[in-house]
């Protein structure tokens, strides 16, 4: 019995799985309205294997409409297992020109994002003035629990930018100075629960 239970569930996965692949295909479409329909269609199959597939049919050349809609499946995901993907989508260079639509998903999802604090904190260092403002509104929303040593990479990354003989955009040097100013906040409270 245990067996037969096994098979139906891997029979299920599998089921579930090249349905994924087909959808991903459809969104391959030059076809608005499928891919409209497929972008729909993950709305209720998918799962967090699709936010990188999502993330390059983004940076492919959709119409406006289909962007949005993949932006908008994107910011409703309320699974945690997505955090993971987002952030691998983030952080990969091939993917610098949708950053900032994915960094306002971030803020915009309903999933936690505290644990990588100090690769925003890096992103809007090292990012430009937009990648900056979606930073801030991503740490400001930020609710915690913060580790000690992701607040200590925060500090460094502020530290280096502040000491980079470097010329700075008077607007992101404001923000990176509200965002200094959250960091301390944040280590205060880190500190008084010591």
């Amino acid at each position: 019995m245990v067996y037969f239970c096994v098979k139906l569930n891997e029979m299920a996965t599998t089921k579930q799985q090249l349905k994924i692949k087909q959808i991903l295909e459809d969104i391959k479409s030059e076809d608005p309205k499928k891919v409209s329909k497929a972008i729909k269609s993950l709305e209720s199959h998918g799962d967090a294997s699709v936010i990188i597939p999502l993330a390059e049919a983004l940076i492919s050349g959709l119409n406006r409409k289909n962007e949005e809609e993949i932006i908008e499946l994107l910011s409703s995901l309320k699974d945690t297992s997505a955090v993971v993907e987002i952030m691998e989508v983030i952080g990969d260079s091939k993917f610098i020109s949708i950053r900032p639509q994915i960094l306002s998903v971030v803020w915009n999802t309903q999933v936690d994002f505290s644990d990588y604090i100090d690769d925003f904190v890096e992103i809007a260092v090292t990012g430009n003035l937009m990648e900056a403002v979606e930073c801030a509104t991503i740490i400001d929303n930020l609710e915690g629990p913060f580790m000690e040593e992701n607040m200590l990479e925060c500090q460094l990354h502020l530290k280096n930018y502040l000491e980079s003989g470097s010329q700075k955009d008077e607007h992101k040097a404001f923000l990176l100075s509200e965002i200094a100013i959250k960091i301390k906040d944040i280590n205060e409270g880190l500190d008084a629960e010591d």
